[in-house]
This record gives structure tokens, sequence and C-alpha cells, in this order.
């Protein structure tokens, strides 16, 4: 059952509704008015929190990225070797856009669209990700485990090898091509963790 007008109308009430229905008919045919339906009220009051049914597509969008940034924050903030938690942490990562591409097939669209449409989240989002990983890198580098001059240099490297186990059109290739993704990620990280071992000197001339 619908809740009552008179229950007071929130933002996540809102976007679970959204969520519910671009599930059940697709992000084409989800509309204001039969999200402000689901939660019995008026499409006029939606307007209160969302100006538009964009702005709430962006927000749904937005809780995905902030739930993996929040699986990226455990392993950082976690303990064991640096090169363990980072592979742990991309595992997840992955796994959770898999998941998303196999089960919740509606919302992996979305987000797919909201990554050609909206380069201001993206970058956003590939900012505040960098910087974990820079995180964990320097956690590597203070305890002696990893050897890099440049965090920042590093962790730009680092982004740019996941990327195609992340980027959720690239993991969807991937899956589609059955491609063994959770063995050349391991390898792509164990490459790159005994590189840090050996030592990268990134501001030295080449």
């Amino acid at each position: 059952m619908p809740p009552s007008p008179s229950n007071a109308l929130t933002a996540s009430s809102i976007l679970e509704a959204a969520k519910a229905l671009v599930r059940r008919f697709g992000e084409t045919k989800t509309n204001m008015v039969d999200i402000g339906r689901a939660l019995g009220v008026s499409h006029a009051a939606l307007y209160r929190l969302y100006r538009s049914k964009g702005a709430i597509m962006d927000a749904i969008v937005e809780e995905a990225m902030r739930d993996e940034e929040a699986l990226a924050v455990a392993h950082v903030a976690g303990d064991g070797p640096a090169a363990d938690r980072l592979l742990a942490m991309l595992l997840d990562l992955h796994r959770r856009k898999r998941e998303r591409f196999i089960g919740d097939r509606e919302i992996h669209d979305l987000y797919r669209r909201i990554l050609v449409e909206r380069p201001d989240m993206i970058a956003a989002y590939t900012e505040r990700m960098t910087a974990l990983i820079a995180r964990l890198i320097a956690q590597g580098v203070e305890r002696g485990e990893w050897k890099v001059d440049d965090v920042d240099i590093a962790s730009g490297v680092v982004r740019d090898a996941v990327t195609i186990f992340i980027h959720p059109a690239l993991v969807a290739q991937l899956i589609t091509a059955d491609a063994p993704i959770e063995t050349m990620l391991r390898d792509t990280v164990a490459t790159l963790s005994r590189a840090f071992e050996a030592g990268m000197d990134y501001r030295s001339p080449a």
C-alpha cells in the first residue's frame, strides 16, 4: 500500500519509489506522475525536493556512486598489506558493477547513460575514488611495503589500469565476451604491486 499523503515526503522515499519504477518499466517509461502515485502524493509535491525527473535519475546514480565509494573507504580504513587491500577493494568494486549488470540491468543502463551525459558527476566521482587509491598507496609507502616517490601519479596509474574492470560499459563488454575478468584483475594488480615493491621513481628524468 502506498504511503499516506500525510506522511513526510523525503528525498530517500522518492528515490526508492523511482528505483522500483525504473526496475519495473525502465527509465524512459518512468515519469513524475507515476512516482508521485507510487508514493500516494501529487507529482507536484516531488518538485519540492527534486526539480525534475532528470534530477531524480541523477540522484539514483549518485547514490550508487556513494555506495561504491563506501566500499572503497572500508578497504582504505582496514588492516593488512596495502597490496591485499588494493586487490580486495578493486574486486569488490568490480563485483558490485557485475551484480548490477546481471541482476539490476535497468539501473546499470541508467548509470551508463549518466556516464555519457553528466561528465561533471563522473569527474567528481573519479576524483574521489582516485584520492582513496592515493591514500591506500600512501599507507603502503609509510609502512615500507612500497617505494613510490609520487603517490598522486601512482594513483592515476592504478586508476587507468583498472578502469576496464570498473567502468559499467567495459564490464558489460567483458561479461558478454565471457572473459576471465577476475583473473585479469588479479594479474593487473599483482603487476602494479610488484612494480611498487621494486620502486617507482616518477620524478627522475627518463
